[in-house]
Formats: structure tokens, C-alpha cells, sequence
């Protein structure tokens, strides 16, 4: 009787390619056709429509009820053209993942005949049942009533037969219970920030977009294996597996030539990205075997998050037409890299400008001093609140290890730059400055775009750097929304701009002149933030210590990370910039704990299960076929079998002193992980998942690992590490 494996792998050895049938013509030939874009609005709504629309895009204005009703029958209209029967309001729950309830267009009348309806009350809200989505105690349990509110900022687009309008989702009582919500509220108050502060530099700036560019990174395997895999399909990680002889050592894999069948999968998913006006632009073979990555051109924060949802969405679906099935695990397969999705941020003016790009004369460089200096300070003041926005029960697997940044947040700027900060630093008298002080100052700020051109380089072992024109966030992971992290970056950032605000009004205020007072501001914040900044080995043991001098934390676990939400000063950071309610902090702790605790649930019971079902039936399978091997030997050679058994004799006590290892971590998990479920005190739970369940899952995986390499090939009944990685 053939193992699962077995069948598995036969299932791999027949696949081919599928063949993609691209759009004819260039990609812009059909580029965005299935939203309703700017191009399309103004095809089919009247002027005054329109403008309306653009103006709450632009500037937050409402749109009334007639304007609201003509979009929605106008985006009925296009919607249909494009093969729509349904519309559905698709928004981003405390999930993780997005979410969709779908109604028809279709309305009976009167007549007994029917007629195709979407009014504006329909386009502007809906009410989806709330009560199955995570909350953190926001509502009560027999309260089930949601709303979801249209966001005119991110365009309507059509996949299949359904017409998709991005929307927030709130509670009964105004509660968000989604990530969208969070991050207008965060994008609003960075745009508020920023202009205030350009307002030294260029009166004619009235908005500032925080941009993002995500960088996906993903594993496939074939769908086969992946079946074969109960732990795999279950967590989206191996519980259990011995490393293959040959994983990445070579770098052979790391932009090395695609495999046709994982170009095809590109190709096809490509395809739908551009016709929902996904910008990706760039794809390659990652580091690990069987991990790829993808990446598209910068946009505006909110948008980008939306489009880098909807791209995951859209992968998955791809991929099971392919016979792959696709993992965006941020550690699928321990000592291998791991997945991340960096948030390559900065921040743009309505005149052109990126305020993180140096210019090319001493006031634009002071303009762009001004925001990398009070970026590292808001990064310095918040490093806790920043690690708690990438805290999941994945990332603590990536988070240390292989090209992923660890637990400890710092931000790199590369050495020049550095350099440039310290004389900075040094150079700014504390008393009044001279004319030849600002001459000298104002000559090294106009040096930075050479510097920056020739020296700026990244950092790979570090959480948040400086990449030339931007900050690249590497410590989000690969499963993540990447909201969430926007949400911290663009709260904090606006925080500190408001912050310098201040302070440099009181030294104009004191007579200062407002070019020296912004210079002094900039040095006090300078010499405040220096010890976050790193520029070395993030990896090192010399690092932990020289942290550990500096004050930074390393907060290695989730339960230690998120505790950073119950601190008053960091809940009134964000209730005063109306991003987040004191509730709405609390609810989404409790929702961040809880989705950890039963992450490690799911792993640990199907860890034992797996453990107890498969590995140790496979050891004692062959455990007999050694005795019965060992009997033949006594019955034909005597007294001396001993002499020619010693290789089966070691082989049954060893795997023995497994199947005993494995039995009693197996029962001790049992027990622990029931005593842990039964705690009413979800902190305390989360935190004994960390420190006792994870722990013991790691026992059993070296015994079952063990087992692996002593148990015939032919009888282990999983697929190995080595087969799902390299076999294709």
C-alpha cells in the first residue's frame, strides 16, 4: 500500500506548465481595465459627479446623497458592461485577511419581472453581521450589528462576476473593527503634520501622501505535497521535518533562472494585477529554494495596502489553478529564510517633492534633514510600539535569523550620513550661531546628494533603514497587513513633526531666526535619538549587549511585544490624534493576543496529533521489520547472530529511545497546552503558550526529526523537506 508521500510525489512528477494566454497587446493596452479609475469616472459620471468625487479623494469632503446615487448607478452601469451580476462592500476585518458578503443587482418588480438596481444608499453602506469577527470586547456578543462605509480614496474594481467597493467596517457605537479605518485616521494626521511643517520650507504645499512600496515574499510548493502535509496545510509551516543536505548554502536559487511552472503561475497572476491596476513590476527567485518574490511601483499608503491585499487574494487563487499551493508563512521552513513584506515609506508633497529624497541646495536639504532627523526620533521614542506592530505568532519564528532583522529596533542611515549627523551634531553652537557657523552648516547640508548617491547602501539585518529616498520597515512579515505597521509609522511620524512644531515656533517666538531655530531643534534631536541609530551586524551577540548598554529593548516574543499597548502615554499618543480610541487600543490587544494564543493552539494539537498518528506508527513499522529481521538471523545462524544483527540491534535501540523521547514530550504537551487552555487570564495565557507549549513542540519535532533519518525512505508516510523543496 503506497504512503501519502509516495502518491504525492508521483502527482508532482506528471505536472506541466499550464499555458497563459495573455491579453493581446502591450500590458497599458489593458492596464487597470477592471477598475473604476479616474479615466472611467470621467467617461461615465456627469462633471458635477465628478468633481465631487476627486474632491473627497483630495480633500475628505462628503458627498452627498444625489451625487452618491448618481456614482452608484453610473458604477452599476460600468460594472455590468464588465460582467458584474453582484457588488459587494470588501473590507479588511481584525483578521488579517479581507472579507465579502455578495447581493445581486438584481430586484424583482411589481410586474413579476425584474430590474438591475445600486443606488447610492446601497454604494455608501452596508451592514454585514458583525458578530463572528474579532472585536477585543468592543461589543457585546449579542449585539451583532457592523456597518461598512464607502472609501471613495481607493477605487471600486470588478473580479469575476462581482463588483468590489473597498470600505471601512465599524461597530453599532462607531468602534473601527477593521485596519482601514486606523489608517486614514494615521495617513490624515501625518498629512496634517507634514504640511505644518513644509509650510517652513514651501507655502505652496497643502498635502503631503505617505507612499508605499511593499516588497511580497511567498513560498510555493505543489499542492500534492502540500496535501500530504497536514501541519503544512493547517499552519502554513513544517512542524516537523530533518533539514535538507542542500537548502540555501549555494545561493543557486537567489535570482537564478525561474521554473516554468512558477513562471507560468507569474505570468498569470501578473495578468490579473494589471487589470485591477496592481502596479507589480518586478519578480525573481528569492534566497530559499522554492521562495520567490514580487514587487510593484510605489503608491499612496492606503491604496497600496488595498492593492497588496487584494494581490494575496489573487495569488492564492492563481496558484491552485497551477497545482501549487502558496505559503506566506513568515518561517515555513526552520534554518531556511524566511518571508517577509518590507514597507519601503516616505512621505510626498502635492508640489512634487519627496521629503525623504535629499535636494540640491541647502534649503531643500534642510527640508529633508528636517524629516529624516524627526523620522529617527519618532522611531527612537517608539521603538516598543513599532515592534508590537509587527508582533505575530510567525514573525517570532523569522525575526533573528537568515536576512531577516531581529527583535531589537534600530534604524540605519549607512556610515556617511551617519557622519553627517554627528558633525551636525558637534558643529551647532548652543549659543547664538554666527554668520560663519550657518555658512559652514549650510555648505555640509549641501554636500548630502553626493553622499547619499555614492555611499547609501542597506542594511539586511536591520528592522528600519534608510535606503536613499525612503525608509525601508524589513521587520513586517510576510502574512501581515501592512497596515498595521502604517498605521504605527505614520501615527508616531506625525506625532514628532507636531512635536517639532511646537518647539520651533518658541525659539522663533524667542527671536530666533527660523533657519537657526530649525537647525537647533534638529541637533537636540540628533544627540536624543543617536542610540537607536546601528550600523553594524544585527545578528551578532555583541549587538544584544551593546543594546542592552544603549536602553533599547528586545522584546524576543509576541506576549512581550504587544504589552507596549497598555501604556498610557502610547494610548493618548494615539487618542489625541484621533487614529485610535483608548477602546479601540485595548480591543486590539486582546484581538493580537488571542490570535496568538490560538495560533500556538492549532500548532501544538496538530504537533501531538501529527506526531502520534503518523511518526510514531512509521518508527514502529520499521521497528518491526528490523525484529523480524533480527529473528530470521537467530533462526539461521545460532548463537552467533549477534555478530551479524549489531546494525539492526543499534538501529531498534535507537529508534526506541526515540519512540520514548517522542511519547513522553507528546503526553507532557498534552497536558500543558489543556492546563494553558483552561486560564481565564488571556495575557498569562499567551505568555505560557511562549515559554511552555512552544518549547515542548520543540522536542517532539528533534525526536520525530530523529526518526526521520533512521525509518526506511519508503516507509516514512511525509513528505520530506528535501522532496517539497526541490521537487517541482
Amino acid at each position: 500500500m503506497p504512503t501519502f508521500r509516495t502518491t504525492a510525489l508521483e502527482d508532482v512528477f506528471h505536472r506541466k506548465p499550464l499555458e497563459v494566454k495573455a491579453p493581446s497587446g502591450k500590458v497599458s493596452d489593458y492596464y487597470g481595465q477592471n477598475v473604476f479609475n479616474q479615466s472611467t469616472m470621467r467617461e461615465y459620471l456627469t462633471d458635477e459627479a465628478y468633481d465631487s468625487v476627486m474632491d473627497s479623494m483630495i480633500n475628505g469632503s462628503r458627498i452627498d446623497r444625489g451625487i452618491a446615487d448618481q456614482v452608484g448607478s453610473s458604477m452599476k452601469d460600468w460594472a455590468m458592461s464588465r460582467g458584474a451580476t453582484h457588488y459587494t462592500h470588501w473590507f479588511q476585518p481584525l483578521t488579517g485577511s479581507t472579507a465579502e458578503k455578495h447581493d445581486s443587482f438584481f430586484t424583482p418588480s411589481s410586474e413579476g419581472r425584474a430590474i438591475e438596481k445600486f443606488d447610492g444608499s446601497m454604494l455608501v453602506q452596508q451592514e454585514p453581521d458583525a458578530s463572528s469577527f474579532p472585536n477585543g470586547g468592543i461589543r457585546n456578543t449579542f449585539e451583532a450589528r457592523g456597518y461598512t462605509l464607502w472609501d471613495p480614496t481607493s477605487p471600486a474594481f470588478v473580479i469575476g462576476t462581482t463588483l468590489c467597493i473597498p470600505t471601512i467596517f465599524i461597530s453599532y457605537t462607531g468602534f473601527a473593527l477593521d485596519y482601514k479605518m486606523p489608517l486614514l485616521k494615521a495617513l490624515k494626521a501625518v498629512d496634517d503634520a507634514s504640511v505644518k511643517v513644509c509650510q517652513y520650507f514651501d507655502k505652496n504645499v497643502s498635502k503631503v501622501n505617505a507612499t508605499l512600496g511593499w516588497e511580497q515574499e511567498y513560498f510555493l510548493i505543489d499542492k500534492a505535497l502540500y496535501n500530504a502535509r497536514p501541519d503544512i496545510a493547517l499552519t502554513g509551516r513544517a512542524l516537523f521535518g530533518y533539514a535538507s543536505a542542500k537548502g540555501q548554502q549555494l545561493d543557486d536559487h537567489y535570482f537564478g533562472s525561474i521554473p516554468d511552472r512558477v513562471m507560468a503561475f507569474m505570468q498569470e497572476y501578473e495578468i490579473e494585477c494589471h487589470k485591477l491596476g496592481i502596479p507589480v513590476t518586478t519578480r525573481h527567485n528569492e534566497v530559499a529554494p522554492n521562495q520567490f518574490e514580487l514587487a510593484p511601483m510605489f503608491e499612496e499608503a492606503n491604496l497600496a495596502n488595498d492593492h497588496n491585499l487584494l494581490l494575496m487574494d489573487i495569488m492564492e487563487k492563481v496558484a491552485k489553478k497551477h497545482d501549487f499551493r502558496i505559503l506566506f508563512h513568515e518561517k515555513p521552513f526552520a534554518g531556511l529564510n524566511g518571508s517577509g513584506k518590507h514597507n519601503n515609506w516616505a512621505l510626498s508633497t502635492n508640489t512634487g517633492v519627496n521629503l525623504l529624497r535629499p535636494g540640491k541646495n541647502p534649503k531643500s536639504n534642510l527640508q529633508f534633514l528636517t524629516f529624516l532627523v524627526n523620522t529617527i526620533k519618532a522611531i527612537y521614542d517608539n521603538a516598543d510600539v513599532l515592534r508590537a506592530s509587527i508582533a505575530g505568532a510567525g514573525n517570532d519564528h523569522r525575526l533573528g535569523g537568515h536576512e531577516a532583522p531581529p527583535a531589537i529596533v534600530s534604524v540605519f542611515i549607512g556610515s556617511q550620513l551617519s557622519k553627517l549627523l554627528d558633525d551636525l551634531e558637534k558643529n551647532i553652537k548652543v549659543g547664538k550661531m554666527t554668520p560663519e557657523d550657518k555658512t559652514e552648516l549650510k555648505l555640509e547640508i549641501g554636500k548630502i546628494p553626493q553622499i547619499l548617491l555614492d555611499n547609501t547602501d542597506r542594511n539586511r539585518t536591520s528592522p528600519f533603514a534608510f535606503t536613499g529616498n525612503k525608509f525601508e520597515f524589513r521587520a513586517v512579515g510576510s502574512t501581515a497587513n501592512c497596515a498595521n505597521a502604517m498605521i504605527v509609522v505614520n501615527t508616531i511620524v506625525a506625532n514628532q513633526l507636531n512635536k517639532f512644531k511646537v518647539e520651533v515656533d518658541k525659539r522663533i517666538s524667542n527671536g530666533v531666526k527660523k533657519d537657526e531655530a530649525i537647525l537647533k531643534e534638529i541637533q537636540k534631536l540628533i544627540k536624543e535619538s543617536k542610540t537607536i541609530r546601528f550600523e553594524g551586524n544585527g545578528y551578532g551577540e555583541e549587538w544584544v549587549k551593546e543594546a542592552k548598554k544603549r536602553g533599547l529593548s528586545n522584546l524576543k516574543d509576541t506576549p512581550s511585544a504587544l504589552k507596549v499597548w497598555k501604556n498610557k502615554k502610547v494610548q493618548e499618543m494615539f487618542a489625541a490624534l484621533n487614529v485610535l480610541s483608548n477602546e479601540e487600543v485595548d480591543a486590539r490587544y486582546e484581538v493580537q493576543l488571542e490570535n496568538y494564543v490560538m495560533k500556538l493552539q492549532i500548532e501544538a494539537r496538530i504537533c501531538g496529533d501529527m506526531a502520534q498518528n503518523h511518526i510514531i506508527p512509521a518508527a514502529i513499522n520499521y521497528q518491526n521489520k528490523l525484529l523480524e529481521n533480527v529473528t530470521g538471523l537467530k533462526a539461521v545462524l545460532g548463537a552467533s547472530y549477534k555478530k551479524s544483527a549489531t546494525t539492526q540491534i543499534k538501529l531498534i535501540e535507537d529508534i526506541s529511545t526515540h519512540l520514548t523521547g517522542i511519547k513522553v514530550a507528546i503526553d507532557e504537551l498534552k497536558a500543558v497546552r489543556k492546563k494553558v487552555e483552561g486560564m481565564n487570564d488571556l495575557e498569562k495565557q499567551a505568555a505560557e503558550f511562549s515559554e511552555k507549549v512552544k518549547p515542548l513542540m520543540d522536542v517532539v519535532r528533534e525526536h520525530a526529526d530523529r526518526l526521520e533519518m533512521l525509518v526506511d525512505d519508503e516507509i516514512w508516510p511525509l513528505p520530506k523537506l528535501r522532496e517539497i523543496l526541490f521537487t517541482r
